[in-house]
């Protein structure tokens, strides 16, 4: 599919959003497809090709006001946000917008949201431990530093309490 190409919408359900595309002219699978909705940009996500020339988009933005007809443009691509030095330090939403008040971003590179991983041979293999600053949590369980860490409790065991200092000597 090419940059450009015009679809209009037969179903809105929520921020579920059907778009009908001409024969031959169907978007991949997560690219990016704009409309002008109230003075504002609205982009829709295709997740799935449900057949008859029809997209089923995740809508990234209210909907209030969409309607079926309402016209509708593809970007022939996914969405793309800024990386590298200029993106360091800077707030975005999910299709690359600057959240923080600072003004657009100048990066010279936009990678796709939908990525593969890097090859097990580029990540990192040490094990270096997360000094977190509880000393029961570091002598009986220490994290590993990239890992995930979980917390799994009952009610009112102090699981919100661990967070917070976890979060307190961490950050």
């Amino acid at each position: 599919m090419a940059d450009g190409d015009e679809g209009k919408i037969v179903q809105v359900i929520g921020t579920v959003v059907d778009v009908e595309f001409p024969p031959g002219k169907l978007p991949a699978i997560f690219d990016a497809l704009e409309l002008e909705l109230a003075g504002q940009r609205l982009v829709l996500e295709v997740e799935q090709q449900v057949g008859n020339s029809r997209v089923r988009c995740l809508a990234l933005g209210p909907t209030e006001g969409l309607a079926r007809g309402a016209s509708v443009r593809s970007t022939g691509q996914p969405i793309m946000v800024p990386v590298g030095e200029a993106s360091l330090g800077r707030l975005f939403n999910v299709v690359g917008e600057p959240l923080d008040g600072l003004g657009p971003v100048d990066a010279k590179v936009h990678w796709p949201i939908h990525r593969s991983p890097p090859p097990y041979d580029e990540q990192s293999s040490t094990t270096d431990v997360l000094e977190t600053g509880v000393k029961a949590i570091d002598l009986i369980a220490p994290f590993t530093r990239g890992g995930k860490i979980g917390a799994y409790g009952g009610a009112g065991v102090g699981k919100t309490v661990i967070i917070m200092e976890l979060i307190r000597n961490i950050a």
